[in-house]
């Protein structure tokens, strides 16, 4: 697969927000002059953010679903309504016979059915899809998070300060917070470990942007393990989740080479665990916003 420098380094920093150049450039095996000019060309042209996100169970959002919308029309007035809220952090406009993808966080499944109930409600909703995600097996900002660790005040500061700039510096962290920045450190990396928080690249999708980025919604029958380690095993994967709905997973393909992930999409649809496909490209990303204040 041609997959290119920049493909490896958001993977990467997705992985790790916060990776030192030094480490990206011994895990991509290329100079560190080359990362670090790659890194702050994708941060400054507004291409990838390197954010910090709690953990949605950390935040009490133990419902996660997949909504596909088709509408009558006009969608811009849903859009903005969407994406103004706090449990909607994602909002794509998608080709096919739907219009528009988005993820909703809800604290239960009768939480989740109000949010529902309130897209539909829009006359511009002619109807939607939903897919309630079980587990989440690659996602960003979603950790297996198990219910230890606490946060304190200074805590939430750091995040807040992370939320809009993940890769700002711990001497600088400090300064704000009035702490050593060995205490800062400390801080972030216990927060991390604890798997409150991820720190990782948001990249922005549009229709002039050089990557693809095709959603996949699979049908299973009953080799589910061995799909699944199949998807995860491309680099192309960002995102993958087993669900209840009209998919049995659903999974988010990206790079710069199209062929790479037509050539993904073809080994699965020939995998024997694989009954049915559906794909979908995503032709503009409208919100992706996952950071929270806690």
């Amino acid at each position: 697969m041609a997959t290119s420098i920049d493909d490896e380094l958001i993977a990467a920093l997705q992985e790790d927000g916060r990776a030192s150049f030094s480490a990206l450039a011994e895990q991509l095996g290329v100079p560190r002059s080359v990362v670090s000019a790659r890194v702050r060309e994708l941060i400054d042209s507004g291409a990838v953010r390197i954010v910090a996100a709690a953990a949605p169970a950390f935040l009490g959002e133990s419902c996660l679903a997949h909504v596909s919308i088709t509408g009558r029309g006009e969608l811009s007035g849903v859009v903005e309504e969407l994406s103004g809220r706090d449990d909607i952090p994602l909002v794509s406009a998608i080709s096919g016979s739907q219009d528009l993808v988005v993820e909703v966080r809800a604290a239960d499944h009768e939480a989740l059915f109000e949010v529902l109930a309130q897209v539909r409600s829009f006359p511009e909703v002619a109807r939607i899809r939903t897919a309630i995600y079980t587990e989440v097996l690659r996602g960003s900002f979603v950790s297996d998070y198990d219910g230890g660790g606490r946060v304190d005040e200074i805590d939430s500061e750091l995040v807040e300060l992370l939320r809009h700039d993940g890769r700002i510096s711990y001497r600088d962290l400090a300064r704000q917070v009035r702490l050593s920045p060995t205490a800062v450190r400390s801080r972030v990396r216990r927060m991390l470990d604890d798997r409150i928080l991820r720190i990782s690249a948001v990249v922005t999708h549009s229709a002039h942007a050089r990557r693809v980025k095709v959603g996949v919604g699979l049908h299973l029958g009953g080799e589910d393990e061995s799909v699944a380690r199949r998807l995860m095993g491309y680099p192309e994967t960002e995102f993958a989740a087993m669900s209840i709905g009209p998919f049995d997973l659903i999974a988010t393909l990206a790079s710069s080479v199209p062929g790479d992930v037509f050539a993904r999409l073809d080994d699965l649809k020939g995998l024997p665990g694989v009954t049915g496909m559906e794909t979908w490209f995503h032709l503009k990303t409208l919100k992706e916003d996952y950071s929270r204040a806690i």
